[in-house]
């Protein structure tokens, strides 16, 4: 598994890679970001990853959320994977929509076709991409972190609750907290996974609360001003799901913020300090 570096920039004293590499997991080339600071050069460092929403690639955190500074200064590394496979012959939606398909792979193994071939994100990530940053990379797999916004939200807060030794600090912007309770999840899931609803069970930080599965501690932020708030997102649900298991969340509900990146930018800092702090 070897990768080809896209680009790299000088930044904050380290340097932002895009890289290449090609999937077994997906079938197709894949592209991730890394920050990789200054530290790197004398020790291996913690891994934060950061999952991305619908319509996104690793480019929108990259660019956008301001967080190489902080980085840089807490001697973070932070890998940021694309968000469903790409290229020739890949499935997309049929009907062209943001919300399923390319852009769109909710961090799930598919099961049904033609999605099932290549939208395996799940494995992807919790397999085949951290034992390549293990191997590429100066990272400290023994200290890892994960985060991500929206659709993003949801895969990191799954991931993190289905491997809940791997992760010593997890965190999410406005994440989809239930998709077996709103539209997005709905379309999702039952396109990828099929109509049995029980299956849907592992792809929803709820329903696995709600099944047992347990973590330290959540730090969550969601705009009160956020157009998905009540449609797609629902904190309460997730708010509910952690009371009844007398498990530690931390919901900070920031007054006036929506959904952008000007919302991530504005914390990204507090999360990655959180983070920190838990290595």
């Amino acid at each position: 598994m070897s990768l080809e570096i896209v680009s790299q920039s000088r930044c904050f004293e380290g340097t932002q890679f895009v890289y290449r590499h090609l999937s077994v997991e997906t079938g197709t080339p894949m592209r991730f970001a890394a920050y990789v600071p200054p530290q790197a050069a004398q020790e291996d460092l913690p891994v934060v990853w950061f999952l991305s929403g619908l319509t996104c690639t690793e480019e929108n955190v990259t660019v956008k959320a301001g967080a190489q500074r902080v980085a840089s200064e807490l001697g973070l590394i932070l890998v940021a994977p694309d968000t469903s496979p790409r290229g020739e012959g890949v499935p997309g939606d049929p009907e062209g929509s943001y919300d399923f398909g390319l852009g769109a792979g909710f961090y799930v193994d598919a099961t049904e076709e033609p999605w099932a071939r290549n939208y395996r994100m799940r494995s992807y990530l919790e397999r085949e991409l951290p034992a390549l940053v293990a191997e590429e990379l100066p990272a400290d797999m023994a200290r890892q972190g994960i985060m991500g916004h929206s659709m993003g939200g949801h895969g990191a807060l799954t991931i993190a609750l289905r491997n809940p030794d791997r992760f010593a600090a997890v965190s999410a912007f406005a994440p989809i907290t239930s998709p077996l309770s709103c539209p997005w999840g709905e379309k999702a899931l039952s396109r990828y996974l099929g109509p049995d609803r029980a299956t849907w069970r592992e792809y929803d930080a709820c329903a696995l609360i709600e099944d047992g599965a347990r973590l330290p501690e959540l730090l969550v932020d969601q705009g009160t001003a956020d157009g998905f708030l009540e449609s797609q997102l629902k904190p309460e649900l997730l708010e509910e799901a952690c009371r009844k298991a007398d498990m530690p969340l931390t919901l900070r509900r920031q007054e006036g913020y929506d959904h952008s990146y000007f919302f991530i930018s504005t914390f990204i800092e507090d999360h990655l300090r959180w983070h920190a702090a838990r290595f």
